[in-house]
């Protein structure tokens, strides 16, 4: 184990007080996945303090109230009863033993890594890092972000003197760092997240020790690995075999469609095979933070090395050509029933990007609605989960969610989202034509039902 001549010290007090449930933990971020990684520290007996830029989350948060569905305002109740608090104020860092990152890394228009929320995030920490503290970045990227573009930042912006901990370091005065990727499944049910193992890389030995520390004190099982580099590249591997799965299912639909075969059936058939068989489902696009978005991370990353991902590149290429897909199979139904794209009146149902879920990003459905609109469309939508879509990163709809009173109003209902709220049975009996891209009206029989 390398050792410093200080340092050793510092690492055992912070281990100890992470045992003793008395470190101090600070979460930057407090979205899909910052705010539940707050709330599981709460839940065993930490002092969270979560750091946000945006004061309408710190505010819902001082009430007692909660911004994410699946987050009920009794869990914020009592991870505030165990001292959790939420804050913008940036210089209340100096007070944390550890600091979690958990800001968004989306692509830009260019499908090229937009860091800017990890740079600004580091620069707001720089100038209140103190010696033995640990940083962790929660945040998908591509390899080499911890190490290239965060600890610069961290190392440059704080008190002179004060390095980031590395093997060869022979100064006392250090802090820590590591990447862990978040590992977060919204709307999953089945796994419970201390369930979910999780995967450290320390910039050093004492490092990585610390955040096996840290994590361990709230999952069951921390998985660790040579470097922030490699624990960077595990989240990414993670995330393209899925990618590249989806994209494989999505063009074999699109092959069974002019072939007539139900991919869906072919699917479930397949899924019988007790071994080297794992199925994966079709659909308009793909949505989330990560699934859609570390592909491109990924093969952005290895032009650097002067190496083309093509078989990555070739999977984000069909997936990203889903939406026009469904655009296609909208007009062709219409089309079917002697009416123009131009004019018609659609019903989108679900705008999430999966069911169940208040998550709006990366969602193909948006892709769809605009679509559709440039098309000459007149387009409504509904979804139990948003009463209302306004302004984001990439859209802007400003457009209100209507009633499913009047389906036969109608001329398609288009089914994007299969949440489990929808009566599809009723759905399809009240309108004239259902488009279903996710074959939620399996079992369903009727003329009015068009399956893309």
């Amino acid at each position: 184990m390398t050792t410093y001549p200080v340092a050793p010290s510092r690492l055992l007090d912070l281990k100890s007080k992470i045992e003793r449930r008395e470190a101090r933990i600070g979460i930057i971020g407090l979205g899909y996945v910052g705010l539940p990684l707050a709330l599981l520290y709460s839940e065993q007996k930490f002092r969270v303090t979560g750091f946000d830029i945006h004061q309408s989350k710190i505010d819902t948060l001082a009430k007692g109230n909660s911004y994410i569905f699946r987050i009920t305002p009794a869990e914020i109740q009592d991870a505030q009863a165990n001292g959790f608090t939420a804050t913008a104020d940036y210089p209340k860092l100096t007070e944390m033993d550890a600091i979690i990152i958990c800001v968004p890394t989306p692509l830009n228009e260019y499908h090229e890594p937009d860091l800017s929320y990890i740079t600004s995030t580091a620069e707001a920490i720089a100038p209140h890092l103190r010696a033995g503290q640990l940083v962790v970045l929660e945040s998908t990227t591509y390899p080499g972000t911890t190490e290239e573009v965060m600890v610069p930042i961290l190392e440059k912006g704080n008190k002179p003197g004060l390095k980031a901990a590395r093997t060869d370091a022979t100064s006392e005065n250090c802090f820590y760092v590591a990447f862990s990727p978040e590992r977060e499944d919204p709307g999953n049910q089945t796994v419970a997240r201390r369930d979910i193992p999780k995967v450290v890389g320390g910039l050093d030995t004492e490092a990585s020790q610390l955040a096996a520390a840290l994590y361990g004190a709230i999952f069951n099982r921390v998985v660790p690995v040579s470097s922030p580099s490699a624990a960077e590249m595990t989240k990414l591997l993670e995330n393209i075999y899925r990618c590249v799965n989806i994209a494989l299912v999505n063009e074999l639909k699109l092959l069974t469609l002019r072939m007539g075969i139900d991919i869906w059936e072919v699917i479930e058939a397949a899924s019988t095979k007790p071994f080297g068989f794992q199925p994966f489902y079709p659909g308009p696009g793909l949505g989330g933070h990560c699934i859609p978005v570390d592909p491109f991370y990924l093969s952005w990353k290895a032009k650097e090395w002067d190496f083309r991902t093509r078989f990555i590149e070739l999977a984000g290429e069909i997936n990203i050509g889903m939406p026009y897909h469904v655009l296609e199979s909208v007009t062709r139904a219409l089309n079917q029933h002697k009416k123009a794209l131009n004019g018609a009146k659609v019903l989108v149902l679900g705008v999430a990007y999966k069911k169940d879920i208040d998550d709006l990003r990366e969602s193909p459905s948006l892709t769809i609605i605009e679509l559709l609109q440039k098309e000459g469309a007149q387009v409504s939508y509904h979804d139990p989960y948003f009463p209302f879509v306004g302004k984001g990163r990439k859209y802007d709809l400003q457009m209100k969610c209507v009633s499913l009173e009047n389906l036969g109003d109608y001329d398609c209902v288009l089914i994007v989202t299969d949440h489990s709220d929808y009566d599809y049975e009723r759905i399809v009996n009240e309108s004239r034509l259902v488009v279903d891209t996710r074959n939620a009206t399996k079992g369903i029989r009727s003329v009015n039902i068009v399956r893309c």
